[in-house]
């Protein structure tokens, strides 16, 4: 299953370079949509206030304030944890404006489950760093989102993921290349541990750092398969922007 997962994939990177591709893959009897963005040619973002200062929290807002320079999402989904007021729980960092610090230490929940990590995306490249190390390396980051916990850290499982946990929920996140070049979203469509998770990630997108993003209110929005997951307001939101075509 690993080894035809991987070729599918591989002809699908192959055929559509320089495209937003999602496709639906099967791994461990576990379905999941992965979605491709090539980080060096398309306009990725993330989303979370309009320019009122008004959490947008749906992806047909994120449509509406787009409309006025006339521009779309084509793909998007939730990007991290946030508050009640739809606030992140972590770093958050929009169109170079750093919105909330980087949280360092463990705390409850999946978020303070470290290591945890940070989505960064830069002039012609995406990254997931685990969180110290984004520290460290003080990236300059035009869009941040914090989230955790870390799926796969340089190639290997988080150590808290238990192979036989019985926690099952949708669950959605990304995965990055070594090069910055490929920015790899997944979320399943089948109730998923932690551990099945993190092992598509590593094993069969070979992406050597990959970042949980959420989980049961994980939703999906996919322009070409006429998709958009409808619920309750989120915070952060990652899409991908194209122009509208000229009729």
């Amino acid at each position: 299953m690993i080894r035809r997962a991987a070729a599918l994939l591989a002809l699908l990177w192959a055929g559509q370079a320089g495209a937003v591709t999602c496709e639906r893959v099967a791994h461990e009897d576990r379905r999941y949509t992965v979605c491709e963005v090539d980080a060096t040619d398309e306009d990725l973002r993330l989303f979370l206030y309009d320019d009122a200062g008004q959490v947008l929290g749906h992806f047909s807002s994120v449509n509406e304030e787009l409309a006025g320079s006339g521009q779309r999402l084509s793909f998007a989904m939730n990007a991290g944890m946030y508050h009640e007021d739809r606030s992140p729980v972590g770093h958050y960092v929009q169109d170079g404006q750093e919105l909330m610090r980087v949280i360092p230490n463990a705390g409850p929940g999946n978020f303070g489950l470290l290591p945890n990590g940070v989505f960064c995306i830069r002039e012609g490249r995406a990254d997931v760093f685990e969180t110290l190390d984004y520290l460290d390396r003080k990236p300059d980051c035009r869009f941040a989102t914090q989230s955790g916990p870390m799926l796969v850290i340089d190639g290997e499982l988080h150590p808290r993921f238990l192979e036989d946990s019985t926690s099952r929920y949708v669950r959605n996140g990304v995965g990055t290349s070594a090069d910055g070049s490929r920015a790899v979203f997944v979320i399943s469509e089948d109730y998923v541990t932690f551990h099945e998770f993190g092992r598509l990630f590593r094993d069969v997108l070979n992406t050597p750092n990959a970042l949980f993003f959420d989980g049961n209110i994980s939703r999906m929005y996919d322009r070409a398969a006429n998709r958009s997951d409808v619920g309750f307001s989120l915070g952060p939101i990652v899409g991908v922007v194209e122009d509208i075509p000229a009729n």
